[in-house]
């Protein structure tokens, strides 16, 4: 589990794709990333989210670490688009001591999403986001986010007949710490919906099929 607080942005040392998947799309991958702070109390099995994606650490070094990437973690993730040099957002897993700084963040992103707008105001930059209707229908104003592994508080939401678009307020110190402060516009993000909204939706279509 995490917070969506990002403790530091790491590098992308390398991305290896190890494995073909029957649909013609990569079938594993192998992702190294540099993160001095992240990596510095870390073993072999500990969890890290790069990006907002929950992965299993395989390897490490000094200042760097190694996890295995799963098929449906690329399909569902931007980590499949990353290079050597690309920056991401890092965040280990919380302990009995850490903080709930931000919201209950699993790190199973559920899709992405796509920066259509970025607007400075004084003491923030509100950026929208649009999404396709399977991640549309768990977004509420004043509703926690994750996007890219940052917790967020959704300002408002725009129904469209493809989906969604949500905006985000991005403080200074969020810009600065996490790579969201420079992402492009149609820049592709992870977004992970609050997993209570999932949890909700799940009962009540059980509650619905239980009483035809």
């Amino acid at each position: 589990m995490f917070t969506g607080i990002v403790q530091e942005r790491g590098q992308v040392v390398d991305l290896l794709i190890t494995g073909d998947g029957d649909d013609g799309n990569p079938g594993s991958a192998r992702l190294t990333v540099r993160g001095a702070s992240v990596t510095a109390d870390v073993a072999q099995g500990d969890s890290i989210a790069v990006s907002g994606v929950c992965l299993t650490v395989v390897a490490r070094t000094a200042d760097t670490f190694t996890v295995d990437v799963m098929a449906e973690t690329l399909r569902r993730s931007t980590i499949g688009a990353l290079r050597a040099g690309d920056e991401v957002n890092l965040e280990a897993s919380v302990t009995p001591t850490t903080r709930l700084g931000g919201h209950i963040v699993q790190g199973h992103v559920d899709g992405t999403g796509v920066i259509t707008a970025r607007t400075p105001h004084p003491g923030y930059d509100e950026i929208r986001i649009a999404v396709g209707p399977e991640l549309a229908r768990y977004l509420a104003p004043k509703g926690a986010v994750a996007v890219d592994g940052i917790s967020l508080t959704v300002i408002d939401v725009t129904d469209l007949s493809d989906g969604a678009e949500f905006g985000v307020g991005i403080i200074p110190e969020t810009r600065t710490a996490t790579t969201i402060g420079s992402a492009p516009l149609g820049a592709a993000v992870n977004v992970e919906a609050d997993v209570v909204a999932k949890y909700v939706e799940r009962l009540l279509v059980v509650r619905d099929r239980e009483r035809v």
